[in-house]
């Protein structure tokens, strides 16, 4: 027997390559949010502001880096987002290899230099970014104390994830078999920059 969904969202229409550094757009749309969703939700911490981090350009699935300037470098756009509900990885298309369009809710692996991670469509075509795949790494927030420590927390994400991952990990094993591709996503990537 096979199963099916019972709701499957449309193929949204192909993204546009976004030609310049987004971090104005993506703060604007997560203020949009802020301001219509999610102010008077209880999880939110009052303690974060919306601020996007490091956003730069990834060429191709080795995850080799073009830069954050906005001239013809071509490559999807990668980098983090702070917001009172919210710490995440977004991924942007800019023309790379790592984006593909897929439909609202649907996950996919996504090639990094430190392994395969797994990010979220998403697709609202009223928004400030309409196509968009995001990772979420803390969602509720509510262990960050300041904005500061939620700062640190996305740059170490956004470093790791674009880390060549190493054979001198501390936490292999010689001889212990590589997880699959679920178990090598957000879970394994969060154990990299977190400590207990």
């Amino acid at each position: 027997m096979i199963r099916k969904r019972a709701f499957e969202a449309a193929q949204p229409p192909p993204a546009e390559p976004i030609r310049e550094n987004p971090a104005g757009r993506v703060e604007a749309m997560y203020l949009h949010l802020w301001a219509r969703r999610m102010r008077d939700l209880p999880f939110v911490n009052p303690a974060l502001s919306i601020e996007a981090i490091g956003f730069r350009r990834c060429c191709s699935v080795s995850g080799s880096i073009a830069g954050t300037d906005t001239g013809s470098a071509a490559g999807d756009w990668i980098g983090a987002v702070i917001a009172p509900w919210v710490i995440g990885l977004l991924l942007l298309p800019g023309g790379g290899k790592l984006w593909s369009d897929r439909r609202p809710g649907e996950r996919c692996h996504v090639g990094f230099p430190i392994g395969p991670i797994e990010f979220i469509a998403d697709y609202d075509p009223d928004a400030e970014l309409p196509a968009y795949q995001y990772c979420p790494l803390f969602a509720p927030p509510s262990s960050f104390a300041s904005q500061i420590a939620a700062q640190a927390a996305a740059t170490a994400a956004l470093d790791t994830l674009l880390t060549t991952a190493s054979s001198s990990d501390p936490n292999t094993t010689p001889g212990t078999p590589k997880a699959g591709p679920r178990e090598s996503s957000r879970r394994t990537f969060l154990r990299r920059f977190i400590k207990p």
